[in-house]
């Protein structure tokens, strides 16, 4: 129900595969991204993927996040069932506007045409609405749609910050 929810909110057919992005790090130090799939609404954990940032020095969330997307969208993929070979039919973004044209930039850079969401927060950190095609979307907070979109944006601040305190133990 929660993915036909999103389909119609968002007018989009025949959505399977939904990838959601994170970035995380502590003032530049060991950042980090997460990449999360959902696939008819429920997680798919042997798609997941964590990014060590090689290219950014510093806190850069734009740039980090940039560096993510390409190296998500240019791997080539071993074989047909190298989970980086399935392009997603959504990407989710944890955040607004920013975020969502960084995507879409990169996306564009590479030719490739698949639908971006910034999944915005309201002061107390908690998903207010979608940012879709230049307008903010408020979302009901009591629909199906809503609860898998705060699942998948925790799930990939989760998985993010599990990778991030790996690393930061490993170099202590």
């Amino acid at each position: 129900g929660a993915v036909k929810e999103v389909e119609n909110w968002l007018n989009l057919k025949d959505l399977v595969r939904m990838e959601a992005y994170d970035i995380s790090n502590i003032s530049g130090f060991e950042s980090v991204g997460s990449m999360v799939v959902y696939e008819k609404g429920k997680p798919k954990r042997s798609d997941y993927r964590k990014f060590k940032i090689k290219w950014v020095q510093g806190p850069n969330d734009y740039a980090s996040m940039e560096e993510v997307l390409t190296r998500r969208f240019t791997h080539e993929g071993k074989d047909e069932f190298d989970s980086f070979s399935i392009m997603p039919d959504l990407i989710l973004m944890d955040g607004g506007r920013g975020q969502v044209n960084i995507a879409l930039k990169v996306l564009d850079n590479l030719g490739i045409e698949i639908p971006v969401c910034g999944m915005v927060k309201d002061d107390h950190h908690r998903t207010r609405g979608l940012y879709y095609q230049q307008v903010e979307l408020p979302i009901d907070t009591h629909s199906e749609m809503f609860k898998l979109i705060t699942r998948m944006q925790d799930e990939a601040h989760r998985f993010a910050i599990e990778y991030h305190r790996q690393l930061r133990s490993k170099t202590q």
